[in-house]
């Protein structure tokens, strides 16, 4: 059981042992499928990203042992700042022949910064300063011009190889879902996508657009009783679950036309189209949906900044920027939506749609037989009184 006290987002002293059964996996995406709330997660995750950290939130995790840096300084990432901020403890840095002699399953314990496996003495420890952490973070931003140059001439470089896709020079699956004059939802694993996904519900359950998701955006939507029509992309973070549940897959490939993801797909003994073009899936999505004659399309959770790019590894974001410059008339980009809905409901504004309820009823009862009867009977009563 963890025992755990902070301070002004400062581990006290108060800190006795930490233990808990271990979930390993270098991929914290799908570690997170397998976590319970007393579970310690061993990962091997540099600069820990914003979708990363929300979702060891979500799972209730008071500690996160990670065996690469979790912040590097490269760039401002906000993976560790959230998750220190929610009073996780982060051991940082622990290195891979640490990440090598864990298993899942293990039983681990720290304490006083000691990493116990199976109750035997494994290594020294260390714990992430948040002090320490927000100095790196704030030098980070200095790094940002010199980072934003090189993104742009990668991102110039890239536009140069994919202008074809853009233009629609690739093979287009034939598809059973008609997307010809309808609305279509491309949800992908974005920030605060989740929330996004929960605040446009009314929307599409009066609209009921083609519905794709972007591999484990379906988990998501399943999760909130939303079928997707159709899953695209490498079916690296997507579920057996999903999969079952969906009409279609589309399996983007690389270029070369070697679709690892084709593997998982066909031995759960499904169907699927393969799409071959660079690009990111969800750049694929959305020239589809465009291509296919979508009326609009309203993208949730979409990557369209430089930290997002950065965090998913892809040193520039050309076919993005291409794909949002040929179907920009037809997007609605709905990511932070839910903000939108988080000012609470005001009880003045409460009463008053009551009142204006009440006001018909009134005046309907006051044209009544009956009441005009009483109210007759009251006058009368009064006369008397005032004699």
């Amino acid at each position: 059981m963890l025992i755990l006290t902070y301070k002004n987002n400062k581990m006290s002293d108060e800190i006795m042992k930490l233990s808990g059964y271990a979930k390993k996996d270098a991929k914290t995406k799908n570690l997170v499928k397998r976590l319970k709330k007393n579970d310690i997660p061993i990962i091997f995750h540099e600069d820990i990203d914003e979708v990363a950290a929300y979702s060891l939130i979500e799972k209730g995790v008071k500690l996160v042992i990670n065996c690469a840096q979790s912040f590097t300084g490269k760039y401002p990432a906000n993976g560790v700042k959230i998750l220190l901020e929610n009073n996780i403890i982060i051991y940082d840095n622990v290195g891979i022949d640490i990440f090598n002699n864990i298993e899942e399953g293990d039983f681990v314990e720290i304490n006083d910064d000691k990493l116990f496996i199976n109750k035997i003495f494994l290594c020294n420890i260390n714990q992430l300063d948040y002090n320490d952490f927000l100095r790196k973070y704030e030098i980070s931003y200095k790094n940002m011009e010199t980072l934003l140059d090189e993104f742009i001439q990668n991102t110039l470089e890239y536009a140069r190889k994919e202008k074809s896709f853009i233009l629609g020079n690739f093979e287009m699956p034939t598809l059973k879902t008609s997307f010809a004059g309808k609305q279509v939802l491309v949800v992908t694993r974005g920030t605060s996508f989740k929330k996004d996904i929960k605040a446009i519900k009314n929307y599409i359950k009066e609209v009921k657009p083609v519905i794709m998701a972007v591999d484990g955006a379906a988990d998501a939507l399943l999760d909130e009783n939303i079928k997707p029509d159709i899953i695209i992309g490498d079916m690296d973070s997507i579920s057996e679950r999903s999969m079952l549940a969906c009409k279609e897959i589309i399996v983007h490939s690389y270029t070369n036309g070697y679709a690892p993801g084709l593997k998982k797909v066909k031995e759960i003994g499904i169907d699927a189209n393969i799409i071959s073009c660079p690009g990111t899936s969800e750049d694929v999505a959305l020239l589809l949906a465009y291509e296919k004659g979508a009326e609009l399309i309203v993208s949730v959770g979409s990557h369209t900044n430089i930290l997002d790019f950065l965090e998913k590894g892809r040193k520039g974001m050309a076919s993005t920027l291409l794909v949002r410059l040929k179907i920009g008339s037809k997007l609605v980009d709905a990511k932070g939506v839910s903000k939108l809905y988080t000012e609470k409901f005001s009880v003045k504004y409460l009463l008053f749609i009551i009142m204006a309820a009440l006001i018909p009823l009134f005046a309907i009862i006051l044209t009544t037989p009956p009441f005009q009867y009483l109210f007759y009977f009251v006058q009368l009563k009064l006369k008397s009184l005032l004699r």
